[in-house]
């Protein structure tokens, strides 16, 4: 039996991937009390990189934001592997942090990151809805284009 959120994400013709393990000394999630870190996730699909290169110049804002939303079906992976399975067990999505790979001089990283805020609240409704930050670097692992973060609270 499929719970709401899992539904939901059917409705909207979403899959969460599996939950990608650690690629070094680290835990993918950690959960502390009610709450549960996510550790930065990047856009693999299939098990493999997507949208390596920068924003900008390799990719325009609306490209972005599709790898956002990339990273934010991995970060709902690795809730549903905390939460043993069940998205319901979600109270709300706390914050996400957002890392845009980018090109000097570039000042649309909130809209990249609005690829990610949009999805948590399609899938997630009102319980989606988030604190944020969306910032600019010159570099982000494996080259990749976004790189999120997030907090939950989970019941």
């Amino acid at each position: 039996m499929t719970g709401q959120i899992d539904a939901r994400l059917n409705e909207l013709g979403l899959s969460l991937p599996e939950a990608a393990a650690a690629a070094a000394n680290y835990l993918p999630y950690m959960v502390s009390g009610n709450l549960v870190f996510v550790s930065g996730q990047i856009p693999v699909v299939d098990g493999k990189l997507q949208f390596q290169g920068k924003v900008g110049a390799d990719y325009t804002t609306e490209e972005a934001a599709k790898c956002a939303k990339i990273c934010a079906l991995n970060i709902l992976a690795q809730v549903k592997a905390a939460c043993d399975g069940d998205l319901d067990r979600v109270v709300r999505c706390v914050k996400l942090g957002g890392f845009v790979n980018c090109v000097d001089g570039f000042s649309e990283q909130p809209a990249v990151i609005n690829g990610a805020s949009n999805l948590m609240v399609d899938v997630l409704g009102d319980k989606g809805r988030h604190a944020r930050f969306a910032v600019g670097t010159n570099a982000l692992p494996m080259n990749v284009a976004v790189e999120i973060d997030a907090v939950f609270e989970i019941a």
